[in-house]
């Protein structure tokens, strides 16, 4: 017989594609030795590439008048599909053939957590946990990044992973403010010797020039200098994390790093990030109300930060 097919529609956003990755897993729980089509937006595309199961993986770039959804229905009308999975909510599971479709639809919008929508679409008792794939590949590469900043500079101390970006203007905490914030890390005694890892795309150096120019010789840029699954796997050698309500912060909490997201006019209680070690700063801490994310402050960070690291590192677990 031969082996089941799966198709799984993700998202084109990073964030997304962590919190529902769980997915994966238990759809081989729920289809033994199932072979699956991931069909995901282009940056987020490196998660999947050595995911178990994902046999391939389809480039979804956005085209003019749903250009992108034709096209993806061309490369998968030809199987016949045991099970089909659609976390975007299109027609198109309904347009090819599938023994069974599982497909999002706002109905499932009831104020739970986002990882816990997709795990009762998916009819677990039990959220399916984020999870990031990571490969020797990844690994290399952010070695290649890391190790030499880390040879070139004063000492490899624990790092700090800052991520000074994202997409959406709104959530995205002034960059001035993540230079103030790692000058006042530098000075506090808890964080002597610890490297300063801001993280990021091409397109993210503007937000994260103030952090790297703050730190100087402790600085490791890792902005620009690989894929997203790159960026994952030097973010998994940090041991905190700081950032905006980004894919990166999902990013590390997946990876299990105690994180630390940013949040101003969006709903922390449900896009937080997702683990035992996660916690949150907002610009209005009231369950419900909103402030712009310029009203976080400095000194509210820092004490986040403070935080953190004495629940999760001040006991000596710390991971180099």
């Amino acid at each position: 017989m031969s082996a089941p097919k799966a198709l799984f529609v993700s998202s084109n956003r990073i964030g997304d594609c962590v919190i529902s990755s769980g997915v994966i897993r238990e759809i081989a729980r729920q289809l033994p030795g199932v072979q699956i089509t991931v069909a995901c937006g282009r940056p987020p595309a490196p998660f999947f590439r050595s995911a178990p199961n994902v046999e391939r993986v389809i480039i979804l770039d956005k085209k003019k008048a749903a250009g992108h959804w034709i096209d993806l229905w061309k490369q998968v009308r030809g199987t016949q599909w045991d099970m089909v999975v659609d976390i975007r909510g299109s027609a198109l599971a309904y347009l090819i053939r599938a023994k069974r479709r599982i497909v999002y639809n706002r109905r499932w919008e009831t104020g739970l957590r986002k990882v816990e929508m997709v795990s009762r679409l998916m009819g677990s008792p039990t959220p399916l946990e984020p999870e990031i794939f990571l490969d020797d590949q990844a690994r290399a590469e952010a070695a290649s990044v890391i190790d030499p900043q880390l040879a070139s500079g004063p000492g490899a101390g624990p790092i700090i992973a800052l991520a000074p970006i994202a997409h959406q203007p709104g959530k995205s905490w002034p960059a001035d403010r993540w230079g103030a914030l790692v000058e006042k890390l530098k000075a506090e005694p808890r964080f002597d010797g610890w490297r300063f890892m801001p993280v990021g795309g091409p397109g993210d150096r503007p937000p994260a020039t103030p952090a790297l120019e703050a730190a100087g010789p402790r600085a490791i840029d890792c902005v620009g200098k690989g894929d997203i699954l790159c960026s994952a796997a030097a973010i998994d050698r940090a041991t905190l994390f700081v950032g905006n309500d980004s894919g990166l912060m999902h990013v590390s909490a997946a990876l299990g790093r105690p994180t630390l997201g940013l949040f101003g006019p969006t709903e922390w209680w449900l896009y937080g990030p997702w683990g035992p070690r996660t916690r949150t700063a907002a610009s209005n801490e009231t369950r419900g109300q909103f402030a712009p994310i310029e009203d976080l402050s400095v000194d509210h960070v820092f004490e986040a930060v403070l935080s953190l690291h004495d629940a999760y590192v001040a006991e000596g677990a710390v991971k180099a």
